[in-house]
């Protein structure tokens, strides 16, 4: 389990693909590896990876098929969202993140507006009905507040310090970004069904 608080940015160093599957080396050196061992979960832009091999600055993981059909983002080169799996003692500064992505979005919108910028995301049919202000939503492994919902459209109010500390900053018109809905939101559709079995929708 995560919390969506990013606690440093990597980069991916590099990018083997391995027949459908792929092995990557992260450089992450700020997000301080010495209390991560073989085996712990990573968050990468959202994604809960497995550390399979650890140097003093870099961390290697496997990426499955599925999970490459199912995200967007790693290419090397290209900088990452990093925060490791919460412990049972830490606070909860965001919401419950899984880091299983369910879809990814696309961007809308994004300037400034004063100080902050306004993010509006696409989101794929399927998950929009599960997207409510006010509710949460993970982009890019970064818990955020939704402000707006219009149809398969959110807005969400990125501040200057979240900007600071993650890739968000880089998003643009047409970027693709992975998103996670609200874990309660999942839950309470698969409460729902079995309360009105008849509906299938």
């Amino acid at each position: 389990m995560f919390t969506g608080i990013i606690q440093s940015v990597g980069k991916i160093h590099e990018y083997e693909a391995r027949g459908n599957d792929a092995r990557m080396v992260i450089d992450a050196d700020g997000l301080g590896l010495d209390d991560v061992a073989t085996g712990d979960s990573i968050a990468v832009n959202g994604v809960c990876l497995t550390v399979i091999a650890l140097t003093p600055g870099t961390f290697s993981v496997d990426v499955s098929a599925e999970t490459l059909r199912c995200t967007e983002g790693f290419i090397p080169g290209a900088e990452v969202n990093l925060e490791k799996a919460m412990r049972p003692i830490d606070r909860l500064g965001g919401h419950i993140v899984s880091g299983h992505v369910d879809g990814v979005g696309t961007v809308a919108k994004f300037e400034a507006i004063g100080e902050s910028h306004l993010l509006a995301i696409d989101a794929p049919d399927q998950l929009a009905r599960y997207i409510a202000a006010k509710g949460s939503i993970t982009v890019q492994g970064v818990s955020l507040t939704v402000n707006r919902v219009e149809g398969v459209r959110f807005d969400i109010n990125l501040i200057p310090h979240t900007l600071a500390m993650t890739t968000l900053k880089h998003l643009k018109p047409g970027s693709r970004v992975n998103l996670e809905i609200d874990m309660v939101a999942r839950y309470v559709e698969r409460l729902t069904q079995y309360m009105n079995p008849s509906d299938t929708n």
